[in-house]
Protein backbone atom coordinates (compact mmCIF):
# COMPACT_ATOMS: atom_id res chain seq x y z
CA UNK A 1 0.00 0.00 0.00
CA UNK A 2 1.27 3.54 -0.84
CA UNK A 3 1.58 6.01 1.53
CA UNK A 4 -0.49 8.00 -0.02
CA UNK A 5 -3.28 5.66 -0.06
CA UNK A 6 -2.18 4.98 3.83
CA UNK A 7 -2.84 8.43 4.79
CA UNK A 8 -6.14 8.57 3.09
CA UNK A 9 -7.84 5.77 4.83
CA UNK A 10 -6.07 7.28 8.20
CA UNK A 11 -7.96 10.42 7.40
CA UNK A 12 -11.48 8.61 6.38
CA UNK A 13 -10.84 6.31 9.59
CA UNK A 14 -10.92 9.71 11.54
CA UNK A 15 -13.71 11.72 9.95
CA UNK A 16 -16.32 8.42 10.06
CA UNK A 17 -17.12 8.96 13.78
CA UNK A 18 -18.09 12.77 12.73
CA UNK A 19 -19.94 11.69 9.24
CA UNK A 20 -21.75 9.31 11.31
CA UNK A 21 -23.02 11.65 13.41
CA UNK A 22 -23.80 13.91 11.12
CA UNK A 23 -25.78 11.41 9.10
CA UNK A 24 -27.23 9.69 11.60
CA UNK A 25 -28.51 12.86 13.80
CA UNK A 26 -28.90 15.93 11.19
CA UNK A 27 -29.63 13.80 7.79
CA UNK A 28 -31.70 11.04 8.68
CA UNK A 29 -33.71 13.67 10.77
CA UNK A 30 -33.87 16.64 8.39
CA UNK A 31 -35.02 13.78 5.50
CA UNK A 32 -37.67 12.68 7.44
CA UNK A 33 -39.10 15.93 8.55
CA UNK A 34 -39.02 16.78 4.54
CA UNK A 35 -40.86 13.95 4.03
CA UNK A 36 -43.23 14.86 6.69
CA UNK A 37 -43.79 17.82 5.56
CA UNK A 38 -45.21 16.85 2.31
CA UNK A 39 -48.05 14.47 4.17
CA UNK A 40 -51.58 15.80 5.11
CA UNK A 41 -53.30 16.08 8.31
CA UNK A 42 -56.81 14.44 8.20
CA UNK A 43 -59.33 14.20 10.58
CA UNK A 44 -58.62 10.22 10.23
CA UNK A 45 -54.75 11.15 11.09
CA UNK A 46 -51.74 11.69 9.17
CA UNK A 47 -52.05 10.50 5.30
CA UNK A 48 -48.77 10.44 3.38
CA UNK A 49 -50.56 12.51 0.51
CA UNK A 50 -47.13 13.81 -1.22
CA UNK A 51 -48.28 16.93 -1.96
CA UNK A 52 -46.89 20.32 -1.57
CA UNK A 53 -50.05 21.51 0.13
CA UNK A 54 -48.45 22.82 3.26
CA UNK A 55 -46.57 25.02 1.04
CA UNK A 56 -48.79 26.55 -0.31
CA UNK A 57 -51.06 26.89 2.08
CA UNK A 58 -47.86 28.83 4.04
CA UNK A 59 -48.10 30.97 1.39
CA UNK A 60 -51.24 31.94 1.13
CA UNK A 61 -51.83 32.49 5.01
CA UNK A 62 -50.87 35.77 5.56
CA UNK A 63 -50.05 35.20 9.22
CA UNK A 64 -47.57 32.88 8.82
CA UNK A 65 -46.03 34.71 5.70
CA UNK A 66 -45.59 37.60 8.23
CA UNK A 67 -44.49 35.10 11.23
CA UNK A 68 -41.76 34.13 8.51
CA UNK A 69 -40.86 38.50 7.74
CA UNK A 70 -40.87 38.43 11.47
CA UNK A 71 -38.18 36.09 12.31
CA UNK A 72 -36.08 37.31 9.65
CA UNK A 73 -36.71 41.14 10.16
CA UNK A 74 -35.79 40.44 14.30
CA UNK A 75 -32.49 38.05 12.87
CA UNK A 76 -30.96 40.52 10.40
CA UNK A 77 -31.28 43.01 13.26
CA UNK A 78 -29.88 41.11 16.05
CA UNK A 79 -27.24 40.01 13.83
CA UNK A 80 -26.34 43.71 13.27
CA UNK A 81 -26.45 45.11 16.59
CA UNK A 82 -24.53 42.08 17.39
CA UNK A 83 -22.11 42.92 15.09
CA UNK A 84 -21.64 46.28 15.88
CA UNK A 85 -21.05 45.83 19.95
CA UNK A 86 -19.06 42.81 19.60
CA UNK A 87 -15.67 44.25 17.74
CA UNK A 88 -15.30 46.80 20.01
CA UNK A 89 -15.53 44.52 22.69
CA UNK A 90 -13.13 41.53 21.28
CA UNK A 91 -10.88 44.83 20.07
CA UNK A 92 -10.95 45.94 23.61
CA UNK A 93 -9.88 42.52 25.13
CA UNK A 94 -7.48 41.67 22.58
CA UNK A 95 -5.74 45.09 22.12
CA UNK A 96 -6.22 46.92 25.33
CA UNK A 97 -6.95 44.36 27.98
CA UNK A 98 -3.01 43.49 29.68
CA UNK A 99 -2.24 39.95 28.91
CA UNK A 100 -2.43 38.68 32.50
CA UNK A 101 -6.32 39.70 32.26
CA UNK A 102 -7.51 38.70 28.76
CA UNK A 103 -8.36 35.37 30.65
CA UNK A 104 -10.41 36.74 33.44
CA UNK A 105 -11.73 39.09 30.75
CA UNK A 106 -13.12 36.10 28.21
CA UNK A 107 -14.06 34.59 31.69
CA UNK A 108 -16.57 37.85 31.15
CA UNK A 109 -17.52 37.69 28.20
CA UNK A 110 -19.06 34.41 27.80
CA UNK A 111 -20.27 34.77 31.43
CA UNK A 112 -24.03 34.62 30.04
CA UNK A 113 -23.69 30.97 28.69
CA UNK A 114 -23.47 30.17 31.64
CA UNK A 115 -26.43 31.11 32.72
CA UNK A 116 -29.75 28.76 31.61
CA UNK A 117 -31.51 30.00 28.29
CA UNK A 118 -34.88 29.95 30.30
CA UNK A 119 -33.43 32.01 33.15
CA UNK A 120 -31.58 34.39 31.18
CA UNK A 121 -35.11 35.41 29.37
CA UNK A 122 -36.50 35.64 32.37
CA UNK A 123 -33.97 38.08 33.61
CA UNK A 124 -34.67 40.85 30.95
CA UNK A 125 -38.67 40.32 31.18
CA UNK A 126 -37.97 41.41 34.87
CA UNK A 127 -35.63 43.83 33.70
CA UNK A 128 -37.82 45.32 31.32
CA UNK A 129 -40.83 45.04 32.62
CA UNK A 130 -43.20 48.11 33.09
CA UNK A 131 -42.25 48.10 37.16
CA UNK A 132 -39.11 46.31 36.36
CA UNK A 133 -35.37 47.48 37.37
CA UNK A 134 -34.89 49.96 34.43
CA UNK A 135 -37.64 51.92 34.58
CA UNK A 136 -37.39 52.32 38.41
CA UNK A 137 -33.72 53.64 37.64
CA UNK A 138 -35.00 55.55 34.84
CA UNK A 139 -38.12 57.21 36.88
CA UNK A 140 -35.25 57.23 39.49
CA UNK A 141 -33.19 59.68 37.22
CA UNK A 142 -36.40 62.16 36.64
CA UNK A 143 -36.72 60.34 32.96
CA UNK A 144 -39.80 58.53 31.23
CA UNK A 145 -40.44 54.85 31.51
CA UNK A 146 -39.84 52.99 28.73
CA UNK A 147 -42.38 50.60 27.53
CA UNK A 148 -40.48 47.87 26.47
CA UNK A 149 -41.99 45.07 28.23
CA UNK A 150 -43.69 42.37 25.67
CA UNK A 151 -42.15 43.74 22.79
CA UNK A 152 -40.58 43.19 19.37
CA UNK A 153 -37.37 45.26 21.38
CA UNK A 154 -37.20 43.05 24.06
CA UNK A 155 -36.84 40.55 21.76
CA UNK A 156 -34.09 42.03 20.21
CA UNK A 157 -32.47 43.19 23.14
CA UNK A 158 -32.38 39.59 24.66
CA UNK A 159 -31.12 37.96 21.58
CA UNK A 160 -28.74 40.91 21.27
CA UNK A 161 -27.09 40.27 24.98
CA UNK A 162 -26.76 36.52 23.98
CA UNK A 163 -24.85 36.71 20.71
CA UNK A 164 -22.89 39.72 21.31
CA UNK A 165 -20.94 37.34 23.71
CA UNK A 166 -20.77 34.75 20.75
CA UNK A 167 -19.71 37.30 18.25
CA UNK A 168 -17.02 38.30 20.48
CA UNK A 169 -14.97 35.64 20.78
CA UNK A 170 -15.31 34.34 16.89
CA UNK A 171 -13.82 37.81 16.50
CA UNK A 172 -11.68 38.04 19.46
CA UNK A 173 -10.15 34.82 17.76
CA UNK A 174 -9.28 36.18 14.34
CA UNK A 175 -7.83 39.25 15.85
CA UNK A 176 -5.62 37.59 17.92
CA UNK A 177 -4.00 35.87 14.76
CA UNK A 178 -3.35 38.60 13.17
CA UNK A 179 -0.01 39.54 12.78
CA UNK A 180 1.20 42.81 14.27
CA UNK A 181 3.77 43.43 11.42
CA UNK A 182 0.81 44.22 8.83
CA UNK A 183 -0.12 46.94 10.88
CA UNK A 184 3.19 48.51 10.98
CA UNK A 185 3.79 48.29 7.53
CA UNK A 186 0.69 49.95 6.59
CA UNK A 187 1.51 52.81 8.99
CA UNK A 188 5.16 52.81 7.12
CA UNK A 189 3.31 53.01 4.40
CA UNK A 190 1.57 56.11 5.10
CA UNK A 191 -1.95 54.13 6.09
CA UNK A 192 -3.63 56.15 8.50
CA UNK A 193 -6.12 54.42 11.48
CA UNK A 194 -9.52 54.31 9.53
CA UNK A 195 -7.15 52.93 5.98
CA UNK A 196 -5.72 50.57 8.29
CA UNK A 197 -8.96 49.35 9.44
CA UNK A 198 -10.29 49.27 6.32
CA UNK A 199 -7.68 47.73 4.35
CA UNK A 200 -6.22 45.31 7.00
CA UNK A 201 -7.52 44.60 9.95
CA UNK A 202 -11.31 44.04 8.47
CA UNK A 203 -10.60 42.06 5.57
CA UNK A 204 -8.29 39.35 7.85
CA UNK A 205 -11.31 39.63 10.45
CA UNK A 206 -13.73 38.97 7.96
CA UNK A 207 -13.94 35.43 8.28
CA UNK A 208 -14.37 35.45 12.01
CA UNK A 209 -17.31 37.84 11.66
CA UNK A 210 -19.03 36.14 8.90
CA UNK A 211 -18.63 33.05 11.40
CA UNK A 212 -20.47 34.82 13.97
CA UNK A 213 -22.75 36.04 11.63
CA UNK A 214 -24.04 33.19 10.72
CA UNK A 215 -23.88 31.45 13.79
CA UNK A 216 -25.95 33.94 15.09
CA UNK A 217 -28.69 33.63 12.22
CA UNK A 218 -28.79 30.11 12.44
CA UNK A 219 -29.56 30.12 16.17
CA UNK A 220 -31.84 33.49 16.17
CA UNK A 221 -34.28 31.96 13.75
CA UNK A 222 -35.09 28.69 14.67
CA UNK A 223 -35.24 30.01 18.65
CA UNK A 224 -38.69 29.76 20.48
CA UNK A 225 -37.43 30.76 23.96
CA UNK A 226 -36.53 34.24 24.06
CA UNK A 227 -39.79 35.87 21.55
CA UNK A 228 -42.06 33.54 23.66
CA UNK A 229 -40.94 34.75 26.90
CA UNK A 230 -40.28 38.62 26.19
CA UNK A 231 -42.27 39.03 23.03
CA UNK A 232 -45.56 38.77 24.44
CA UNK A 233 -46.61 37.18 21.42
CA UNK A 234 -47.36 40.65 19.79
CA UNK A 235 -44.65 39.93 17.37
CA UNK A 236 -45.31 36.35 16.26
CA UNK A 237 -42.52 34.41 15.04
CA UNK A 238 -41.39 31.57 12.41
CA UNK A 239 -40.99 28.85 15.58
CA UNK A 240 -43.17 30.00 17.85
CA UNK A 241 -45.57 29.40 14.49
CA UNK A 242 -44.17 25.93 14.83
CA UNK A 243 -45.14 25.18 18.49
CA UNK A 244 -48.43 26.50 17.51
CA UNK A 245 -49.11 23.51 14.73
CA UNK A 246 -47.74 20.86 17.03
CA UNK A 247 -49.21 21.83 20.79
CA UNK A 248 -52.79 23.43 19.28
CA UNK A 249 -53.54 21.70 16.26
CA UNK A 250 -51.66 18.43 16.37
CA UNK A 251 -50.27 19.47 12.74
CA UNK A 252 -47.67 17.62 12.24
CA UNK A 253 -46.72 18.47 8.62
CA UNK A 254 -47.60 22.07 8.65
CA UNK A 255 -45.21 22.06 11.51
CA UNK A 256 -42.53 20.36 9.33
CA UNK A 257 -43.49 22.34 6.14
CA UNK A 258 -42.51 25.65 8.14
CA UNK A 259 -39.24 23.99 9.56
CA UNK A 260 -38.43 22.94 6.18
CA UNK A 261 -38.88 26.77 5.69
CA UNK A 262 -36.47 27.84 8.11
CA UNK A 263 -34.04 25.51 6.98
CA UNK A 264 -33.77 26.95 3.59
CA UNK A 265 -33.41 29.80 5.12
CA UNK A 266 -30.41 29.18 7.01
CA UNK A 267 -29.12 27.70 3.93
CA UNK A 268 -29.46 30.75 2.30
CA UNK A 269 -27.49 32.95 4.84
CA UNK A 270 -24.80 29.92 4.56
CA UNK A 271 -24.41 30.72 1.24
CA UNK A 272 -24.51 34.32 1.33
CA UNK A 273 -21.66 34.40 4.24
CA UNK A 274 -19.75 31.04 3.04
CA UNK A 275 -17.04 33.40 1.06
CA UNK A 276 -16.65 35.62 3.71
CA UNK A 277 -15.84 32.94 6.12
CA UNK A 278 -12.90 32.02 4.07
CA UNK A 279 -9.10 33.11 4.65
CA UNK A 280 -8.46 35.54 2.74
CA UNK A 281 -5.00 34.96 0.48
Amino acid sequence: MSLDAAEARRAWALTLPAVVWTVAFFVVPFMAMAALSLWQRTAAGLVPAWTLENYRAILGEPAAVRAILNSIEITLTVTALSVVLAFPLAWIIAEEVPPRWRRLALALAVLPFWTSYVVRSYAWSLMLARQGVLNGWLEGIGLPALDLANSRAATVIGFTHFFTMLLTLTIYASLTQLPPNLRRAAADLGAGPVATFHHVILPLTAPGIAVGAFLTFALCVGDYVTPQILGGGRDLAAAQLVMLNLGRRADIPMAAALSVCLMLLVTLAYLLLARFMRAPR
